[in-house]
């Protein structure tokens, strides 16, 4: 199966619209991954999101008076992102490949936000062809925002249920290093090889930062439990820390950020 296909046919059978707000994880990473935008982003800018979903993050930039322009793959996923942008002037959704932006010209937007696609591109070149387009279109000075799985929380989250040997062979070799194969269907990264995906492109590195911690693993409790006042304060401990090295590796969303260099 290609991998567009593959990827149709999952978000065919999974309502992608409330993920980030059904669960205490995903309202999580929603409010961490909003609070790093807004640290980045000028008082008005044009914003490209790569592989935007239904437009949770789109619509909500539109909203606040950015000139968005969102790209999704997957077609149930743009039919309902156009639904959501309906009557909003300022986001035009578009349906495309992350590793081809040919159509938009070098240096074009302020912000990208690449936030799906890395979750699916098994292949290394298709890898590197997001990143270099996501860095090719974003203007000088601006800022690339790029949301991976760890592959530790991968494990975490799903295998430790009674498939732990199914986990470490789909996710790791013989020597523990990360495998990317397409019936993976979701692939993850640790983070020094995370961090090396952006060597030779023309970007200083900002911050890394968990945006949902172990909210999942904790959310997979049949005791688990957090209240309105106990999810403010946790939020509030979380966007203290979340940048902090010995928590990345357990949260399932990480956010990288980087600026793309003046002088090329």
């Amino acid at each position: 199966m290609e991998r567009t296909e593959m990827i149709n046919s999952f978000y065919d059978g999974y309502y992608e619209d409330t993920r980030l707000e059904r669960s205490r994880h995903g309202q999580l990473e929603y409010r961490t991954t909003m609070h790093y935008i807004q640290k980045v982003m000028p008082t008005s800018g044009t914003v490209l999101e790569i592989g935007a979903g239904t437009g949770r993050y789109s619509v909500s930039l539109a909203k606040m008076g950015r000139r968005v322009t969102a790209l999704e793959l997957a077609e149930r996923n743009l039919e309902l992102l156009r639904q959501n942008a309906q009557g909003i002037g300022n986001l035009t959704a578009l349906q495309g490949d992350a590793v081809d932006l040919s159509r938009f010209a070098d240096d074009s937007f302020d912000v990208t936000l690449l936030f799906g696609p890395m979750y699916h591109l098994y292949d290394e070149q298709e890898r590197d062809a997001a990143l270099r387009e996501a860095v090719r279109v974003t203007r000088p000075g601006g800022h690339i925002l790029t949301a991976f799985l760890s592959v530790h929380a991968i494990l975490f989250d799903n295998y430790l249920r009674g498939n732990l040997k199914d986990g470490l062979s789909e996710n790791f070799d013989a020597d523990y290093r990360v495998l990317h194969f397409q019936n993976q269907l979701f692939t993850g990264y640790d983070i020094p090889e995370l961090e090396a995906l952006y060597c030779g492109l023309p970007v200083t590195p900002v911050t890394l930062a968990a945006t949902d911690g172990i909210l999942e693993l904790a959310g997979g409790r049949a005791d688990f439990a957090m209240s309105d006042e106990e999810f403010e304060a946790y939020t509030a401990y979380h966007l203290h820390f979340c940048e902090q090295r010995e928590l990345l590796g357990c949260s399932s969303h990480l956010l990288h950020i980087c600026r793309k260099n003046t002088v090329l």
